[in-house]
């Protein structure tokens, strides 16, 4: 195996911002509607957008269970920290998709409307699944909207930057792969955001340290049995909604669950300055979804080029390599997306 030094040794691009914005301008435009994922990367990512953008929180996805606005459909929205694998759709994340580079599936085009750092470097999992993009969405996204909107981030913002996605883990785990993500992502350009999450020399590590401790014990008293403080639990593990009840008229999630999920909305922006407007965040109102989610590792399936092909033939809605030994992936069954 190839040490990390060799496999980093050539990757020297740049991230062009301005390409991005003209590839995909919804990423920039106001009153988008989005759909997130319910933990704490796509809920940052959600605070953030309507803070600044205005955008409007309609539904929620996990690769088991979608809750959507009652009529509104999934084209007319913006997935934030999900892939999904439709041409109609808008979505932005960041997990390692392609198998093999050499072996390219026909209709890879499906996500011409998705922002993927992954794909945008050509990254594959079979040669350089350890130079996977190693952040959150909502550090990419910080990086695309900072160069054309002003961002002022305080010393507080950092825990929830760099808890969200163990991002604090990986940074002392694999500093070769992040120093190189970050050079990609420009952070060393004067207007990018990321600069003073990633190159603040006005904090220590122990000031980190205790910025992450208060962040963490705050997010544990938010936390319940079998429900940490920092997601909103939409499924159980074996794929049955979670959270979620029916009023006859359409689905909603239940007080007790809205209630923890509004305490972390609120922690983040004490920490980052983002405004929670709560009237852009729907909790009721929704139509369910419900999706089969499996894992090769479930299925005892080794990842290979014969089994990523297969599964390309089921036509996923999303999925994720989420080591080098396991793809986990959703099928449109037995609801479609809307």
């Amino acid at each position: 195996m190839s040490n990390i030094q060799d496999l980093l040794k050539d990757k020297t691009d740049v991230i062009d911002y301005d390409k991005i914005i003209d590839q995909f301008p919804w990423i920039i435009e106001k009153d988008q509607n989005c759909i997130l994922s319910p933990d704490s990367d796509g809920m940052l990512c959600g605070l953030l957008m309507s803070h600044l953008l205005n955008w409007k929180i309609k539904g929620f996805y996990d690769g088991k269970v979608m809750v959507l606005e009652k009529g509104l459909s999934a084209k007319d929205c913006v997935f934030l920290d999900m892939e999904i694998f439709r041409k109609n759709i808008k979505s932005f994340g960041h997990h390692m998709l392609l198998y093999n580079n050499n072996e390219v599936p026909e209709d890879w085009d499906n996500f011409e409307n998705c922002i993927q750092p992954n794909i945008l470097r050509n990254y594959d999992g079979y040669h350089l699944f350890r130079l996977k993009y190693p952040l959150g969405t909502i550090h990419m996204l910080l990086g695309i909207i900072s160069h054309n909107f002003n961002i002022n981030l305080s010393k507080d913002s950092i825990a929830p930057l760099f808890f969200v996605d163990g991002t604090f883990n990986v940074l002392f785990k694999y500093p070769e792969n992040v120093m190189n993500w970050l050079n990609f992502l420009n952070v060393n350009e004067e207007k990018n955001v990321l600069k003073s999450i990633f190159l603040n020399k006005n904090y220590s590590i122990y000031e980190t340290m205790e910025e992450m401790d208060s962040f963490f014990r705050k997010r544990d008293e938010i936390s319940i049995t079998k429900e940490r403080g920092d997601r909103l639990k939409i499924s159980s593990n074996d794929g049955e909604p979670y959270n979620i009840e029916y009023d006859e008229t359409s689905n909603f999630i239940n007080k007790g669950a809205v209630k923890r999920i509004k305490k972390f909305i609120k922690l983040l922006e004490r920490f980052t300055g983002w405004e929670f407007k709560e009237k852009d965040w729907l909790w009721d109102n929704f139509t369910l979804y419900k999706f089969t989610k499996n894992d090769f590792k479930g299925l005892k399936l080794n990842v290979n080029g014969k089994n990523f092909k297969n599964l390309m033939e089921k036509n996923p809605l999303s999925w994720a390599m989420t080591s080098k030994g396991n793809i986990e992936y959703t099928e449109e069954y037995p609801d479609k997306m809307p």
